[in-house]
């Protein structure tokens, strides 16, 4: 059965050094890594996923504008993909099994057709990585979990702001959401 691989929020904002709401060093060390996963799900002919935040700057009807300052806004700089994945993505952005989308809330799947698309596909395995690992990979793990599929987080491809964050992320993916950490 086919697996997936999700590229979570992986952009200017939450990785560069200059990022709105970037996570800095550690997002930054993790691209080699993702991009390798990438190429890696793409020529097996697995599919790769890009779930990318997108917001617009003072939207008074979404939470997370009290929350953090504007990110992610439609068109900027701040939105593109960062570092290697942007090429790698610009390469193989018109292959079927490559698809980017928009998300306006933590999880890949609030609001999305992404649950609808695995199933199509009879995606039989969920694969994380990204950003950040205890607030949007988070949110997207437990909805997939909650949607009964298996999943594997790959800790050496999911970064956070916090080492705490990033400890307690992988162990509630481990011993509370059953992932196999990769």
């Amino acid at each position: 059965m086919p697996k997936a691989l999700l590229i979570i929020d992986y952009t200017n904002d939450f990785v560069a050094a200059e990022g709105a709401l970037t996570a800095g060093g550690p997002a930054q060390a993790i691209a080699p890594r993702l991009v390798a996963l990438a190429e890696q799900f793409r020529a097996a002919g697995e599919f790769v996923y890009l779930p990318t935040d997108v917001h617009i700057p003072g939207d008074p009807y979404h939470p997370e504008t009290k929350l953090f300052p504007p990110h992610n806004v439609r068109g900027t700089w701040g939105r593109e993909l960062y570092g290697p994945l942007a090429p790698w993505y610009q390469q193989h952005q018109q292959e079927q099994n490559v698809t980017l989308f928009d998300k306006t809330r933590y999880s890949s799947f609030a609001g999305t057709p992404l649950d609808l698309w695995l199933r199509e596909r009879r995606v039989d395995e969920v694969h994380l990585v990204g950003v950040c690992t205890d607030i949007c990979v988070l949110h997207t793990a437990v909805d997939a979990y909650n949607l009964n599929y298996p999943l594997v987080v790959h800790q050496d491809a999911v970064a956070t702001f916090t080492p705490g964050g990033q400890e307690w992320a992988l162990n509630h993916f481990k011993t509370v959401l059953n992932a196999v950490l990769a």
